[in-house]
């Protein structure tokens, strides 16, 4: 089977499409059939050495989809041809998160992905809506769980509530789409005029241009007469934690999903206390999340949004694309 490995902590330009035996099921596995992969900004840290040490080569990438092609012994809940994708974590099915399940992410600590065929556990996989296509599918394990995690598991966000998404990646425009799917007042913001505009088209109720308007804290102050929006889906980091913080209304919710401008920086305690914020980190989600998540993405009809489909042997290209922050929503790689 055809494969990529990370070789180095170089970058795109350190992948390598390589020839790889074609996996076995072992006992409690199943063999999938790789259709779809997608890219996530955890990915770009990966390869540039950004998110820590791992062990190379690498196969990369968390997220993907395809149908089984085998199983190992024992295995119950699964048959071939079954469409799945994997989970993020292979072992977290449910429950609090505890510190040994970090060593079973994909494309990190456990080989990933982007390749033709992959084993993964038979509790490390999910079945996807039958309304969605592979390439579809294959943006929903760590995206699209985050922001349900954030809003959804934890926020328990409601229709008297305003959410604030910062920028137009695959965690926002999810959020976005959990936000309206839950009759919530959603503010985006984007450097983008046309990307606001595709926003708009999605739901948003109101967006912030954060290029025009650098202080856009006061603007979602302005926007919600005042009072700040409940919760906040904060994918921005060291950058825009603060501005996130002031933008919160007393006894509000700042959801840590990521960290686009760093993980270090100002943490302002005094506003923290005085507000009663909630700071929540978010990573991911449990199997158990993913399946609850897949149920109401069923139940809505509810369609992820995809940028951009690159080949295979494109791999390279499509992280440079997520490099430059043009996409909006998802970047997607078709594998068969």
């Amino acid at each position: 089977m055809k494969a990529y490995h990370l070789t180095a902590m170089t970058g795109p330009d350190s992948l390598r499409l390589v020839e790889l035996p074609e996996p076995k099921p072992a006992r409690g596995q199943v063999l999938v059939r790789v259709r779809a992969t997608s890219l996530n900004y955890r990915d770009l840290l990966v390869s540039d050495g950004r998110y820590g040490q791992v062990a190379l080569p690498l196969v990369p990438l968390s997220d993907g989809a395809g149908e089984i092609a085998a199983v190992g012994e024992g295995v119950t809940r699964w048959k071939i041809g079954d469409r799945v994708a994997g989970t993020f974590f292979q072992g977290w099915p449910s429950g609090p998160f505890r510190r040994e399940m970090a060593n079973t992410a994909l494309g990190g600590a456990l080989n990933g992905m982007l390749a033709e065929y992959v084993t993964l556990s038979e509790d490390g996989v999910v079945a996807i809506p039958p309304h969605l296509s592979f390439q579809e599918a294959a943006t929903l394990p760590c995206a699209a769980l985050a922001a349900w995690q954030a809003l959804v598991t934890r926020g328990n966000v409601s229709a008297d509530e305003t959410v604030l998404l910062l920028g137009t990646g695959g965690v926002s425009i999810f959020a976005l789409q959990f936000a309206k799917m839950h009759g919530a007042r959603a503010i985006i913001t984007s450097s983008s005029d046309e990307k606001l505009a595709r926003a708009k088209q999605l739901g948003a109720d109101e967006t912030i241009n954060y290029r025009s308007t650098p202080d856009w804290e006061e603007a979602v102050f302005r926007l919600t007469d005042k009072v700040g929006v409940d919760q906040v889906v904060e994918v921005g980091g060291a950058g825009t934690f603060v501005k996130s913080l002031r933008s919160v209304a007393p006894g509000g919710q700042v959801h840590l999903v990521g960290g686009v401008s760093g993980f270090t920086g100002e943490v302002p305690l005094g506003e923290i206390i005085r507000k009663l914020v909630v700071v929540r980190g978010i990573y991911v989600g449990s199997r158990a999340m993913f399946e609850t998540m897949n149920r109401a993405i069923t139940l809505h009809q509810t369609k992820p949004v995809v940028d951009h489909v690159f080949d295979f042997a494109d791999a390279p290209a499509a992280y440079r694309y997520q490099q430059s922050g043009k996409h909006f929503g998802k970047v997607v790689i078709s594998v068969l």
